[in-house]
């Protein structure tokens, strides 16, 4: 009789030595399912512990709960080939050529896909799941292929034996991970489906084709680590690539939420009161906003400055209605955070918002962007110093009684008499003073007339597109020198002269600021919700992309921090405790 000694191979394996095992990726599988019971090709799951991650397998539940909680402890996503979607779900009627539908699994790899995707977790969509990734993400699945393909998609022969070319994309991730560098490189796949991505919507851009046309590969076009392909790589001898870039993937995506559990991340300039009045709801994932509590929690976004932006045309229409106007936006803030007050809450200090976030909170600051708010009266500096603004932007799109804008007609050559009244009340309050918007003339003005240093809360580069909201890199060096900070902001018009800008050139402007000014004196402040917003950063779901990218990049845990609002806090403490 054969004996195994399995305690002594436990002992040698995992007790011989401390600690029992390396921290690895968990990469979530969706199960397939038949027969009352949940199952997976071994292939799956095999591919994924050779490319070292760890294989968990996710059955089709549809309980968002189930999907939350599981979505909460995987690093990257893998969603499974299997049968036909119902066409229904696409608010299609179904073709007589549909094949089995699998209604156990529809509904929750639909969930499962648009919720990862909004927590920016690395996903893999194979065969079946390339369509999934089509049907949650905005695309479209032909039902049935075989009228317009030429090819056989269906193939009969043994799982790892490929069938046909598909033609790979030069400037893909797919070309990269098989070192094709053709322009038409082909890789040569197997192929198991009657249905297919026919459209693979604005998310994605198709990568691969078979040579009959139909769609083979997609990846993302928004920055995410997101690849879909027809075949199945895991039966294939030279599969294990994807299944490697997955798990790469998943471990960056692991550290970058650990780091962002370690440090507090602040946008030093957000919008998002101009849409109070479209009745939004902060507590509900809101279309219309760029940052509400489901995008900052899925960013891993921990604060937020919520400026009341005063419009320049106010002061003419209603001059002595300013201060009210952002009373009103400032009540609206609480009205909020009190009916969500076991999620977010109002921070004055940087003590308060450590505080939050050790209880599980996220914060809100406040901001007054248009000095125009004081009604030419130094008394209401500290009406809202009591309300507990951290800064104030001087100006906005136009001169007012403070300073010149950077738009403006050149009023007071600078900052006015009663503006050198203005920057040194905010000193003696403890506000900082924030030059965004300002003139070239009222920068050097406020940097010769406070005693403290000051702040642009959403500003970009001069020298990489020239805009008069911009700071030449004198004026950046000026900054610099003065112990002041510079926010990067993701307006696509302050970052190209021409064209989309995406997260690639909001790095561009970050790195040319720590090049003139060192990383110091650096951050970010994304203007969302008003104007702010590009591709790879579009809303504060996806400012967790950033960390990852200065991760790839070299930057330093200690490094991100300091981006991430580590210098902004610093300065604003300095402040705040020499009023």
């Amino acid at each position: 009789m054969n004996r195994y000694d399995w305690q002594s191979q436990l002992a040698e394996k995992v007790y011989a030595t401390f600690p029992e095992s390396s921290p690895r990726p968990v990469i979530g599988i969706t199960g397939n399912y038949g027969d009352l019971t949940c199952k997976l090709a071994e292939g799956y799951y095999k591919s994924v512990l050779k490319a070292g991650g760890i294989p968990i397998i996710i059955p089709p539940l549809a309980d968002t709960d189930a999907i939350i909680n599981t979505l909460d402890i995987i690093d990257g996503l893998i969603l499974s080939g299997g049968g036909d979607y119902d066409p229904r779900y696409a608010n299609e009627e179904p073709d007589p050529k549909l094949g089995e539908i699998n209604e156990e699994r529809d509904l929750p790899e639909l969930f499962i896909t648009r919720l990862a995707y909004n927590r920016q977790i690395p996903i893999l969509g194979i065969c079946r799941g390339i369509q999934t990734l089509a049907m949650a993400l905005g695309g479209k699945v032909k039902q049935d292929i075989t009228d317009i393909a030429t090819l056989n998609h269906s193939q009969k022969e043994e799982r790892n034996v490929p069938t046909h070319n598909v033609i790979i994309e030069k400037d893909s991730i797919l070309s990269q991970l098989y070192k094709l560098t053709d322009k038409n490189a082909t890789l040569k796949v197997n192929s198991f489906h009657h249905q297919a991505v026919c459209d693979c919507g604005d998310k994605f851009r198709v990568v691969a084709k078979s040579e009959d046309g139909i769609v083979e590969a997609i990846e993302s076009r928004e920055f995410k680590s997101i690849i879909g392909v027809q075949w199945h790589p895991e039966c294939l001898d030279d599969g294990l690539p994807l299944f490697e870039w997955l798990t790469r993937e998943a471990k960056s995506y692991h550290d970058a939420c650990e780091l962002h559990h370690e440090i507090v991340t602040l946008d030093s300039h957000c919008d998002t009161p101009m849409f109070f009045p479209q009745g939004v709801d902060f507590g509900s994932r809101d279309e219309k906003l760029l940052v509400d509590l489901h995008k900052m929690t899925e960013g891993h976004q921990d604060a937020t400055i919520m400026v009341a932006y005063l419009p320049q045309s106010l002061a003419d229409s209603q001059p002595k209605g300013c201060r009210k106007f952002a009373d009103d936006i400032f009540d609206k803030i609480e009205e909020i955070v009190s009916q969500h007050q076991e999620h977010i809450a109002i921070a004055k200090d940087y003590v308060e918002l450590v505080f939050h976030k050790e209880t599980g909170r996220k914060s809100i600051m406040l901001g007054i962007e248009n000095g125009i708010a004081l009604e030419g009266d130094l008394k209401n500096l500290k009406h809202f110093a009591d309300r507990g603004i951290v800064y104030m932007t001087l100006c906005h799109n136009g001169d007012n009684d403070i300073c010149d804008s950077a738009k403006g007609s050149n009023t007071h050559n600078g900052v006015s008499d009663f503006g050198k009244k203005v920057i040194r009340k905010m000193n003696k309050l403890g506000i900082m003073v924030d030059l965004s918007h300002a003139s070239e003339k009222s920068f050097y003005d406020a940097l010769e007339i406070s005693k403290q240093p000051i702040v642009c809360s959403h500003s970009s580069c001069r020298a990489l597109c020239d805009h008069p909201r911009n700071l030449t890199d004198d004026q950046m060096r000026a900054l610099a020198k003065n112990g002041g900070v510079m926010q990067i902001t993701l307006y696509s018009g302050f970052l190209r002269s021409d064209g989309e800008a995406t997260i690639e050139d909001a790095i561009a402007h970050l790195e040319h600021a720590i090049e003139v000014m060192g990383i110091d004196h650096v951050g970010i402040g994304t203007d969302f919700d008003g104007d702010g917003g590009i591709r790879g950063l579009a809303n504060s779901s996806e400012l967790l992309n950033l960390t990852r990218q200065l991760m790839s990049r070299g930057y330093s845990d200690d490094d991100i921090h300091k981006i991430w609002g580590g210098n902004f806090l610093h300065l604003m403490t300095k402040i705040q405790l020499n009023r």
